[in-house]
């Protein structure tokens, strides 16, 4: 990559304390890269860590939504908030979890096009409130995510995953961190179902 990462310093891994390398080499063993967002937060490793936990535990927790729901709910938001590190970078990682090369581009530019089951579309037009009108959330909005199937605890992680994000997109955005080029050819290979 030719350009800048961050416009902030941009450490390497191996100044990293302990634990932060270590979770951060089992990430790029299994994507074989380091994504970008790391290394632009690695000069702040206190910081890192909490982002790094909250993130975990909002979308690597078993039970309640699936992991593409939750990644379509990133695409969907970040997209919402101008974030391109973040629609790329999860827009791969949707095009995986949900095993359809053409999802994540669809939710990125136009959710309401998007060929999502009416579930995923009361979800993320949730999420888009949350993201862009959160102060006018109100009981009916809770009311159409119960109709549509969701738990309270399910509802929780919308709003927490977007408010998250929200938080991620912005520093994303403020540091001008890039996508790595990886991110854009993920998932793509993946047959198209007719």
């Amino acid at each position: 990559m030719s350009k800048a990462i961050s416009r902030f310093p941009v450490v390497g891994v191996d100044t990293l304390p302990e634990d932060l390398a270590a979770r951060i080499k089992v990430i790029s063993d299994k994507s074989g890269f380091v994504p970008n967002v790391f290394l632009a937060m690695a000069h702040r490793p206190d910081e890192l860590r909490a982002f790094m936990d909250y993130h975990d535990a909002l979308m690597e927790k078993p039970g309640g939504l699936s992991k593409a729901e939750r990644e379509m709910i990133v695409v969907a938001t970040s997209a919402a908030n101008d974030c391109q590190y973040c629609v790329v970078a999860h827009g791969a990682i949707l095009r995986i979890r949900a095993k359809n090369p053409q999802i994540a581009d669809q939710v990125a530019v136009n959710w309401r096009k998007a060929d999502l089951t009416p579930r995923e579309a009361a979800m993320v037009q949730y999420a888009i409130k949350v993201a862009l009108k959160a102060q006018e959330i109100g009981p009916e909005d809770h009311a159409a995510l119960v109709a549509a199937g969701f738990t309270q605890d399910e509802i929780w992680d919308i709003g927490a995953i977007t408010a998250f994000f929200g938080m991620s997109n912005r520093i994303v955005n403020m540091a001008t961190i890039r996508p790595n080029d990886e991110f854009y050819s993920l998932g793509r290979d993946i047959p198209i179902k007719g």
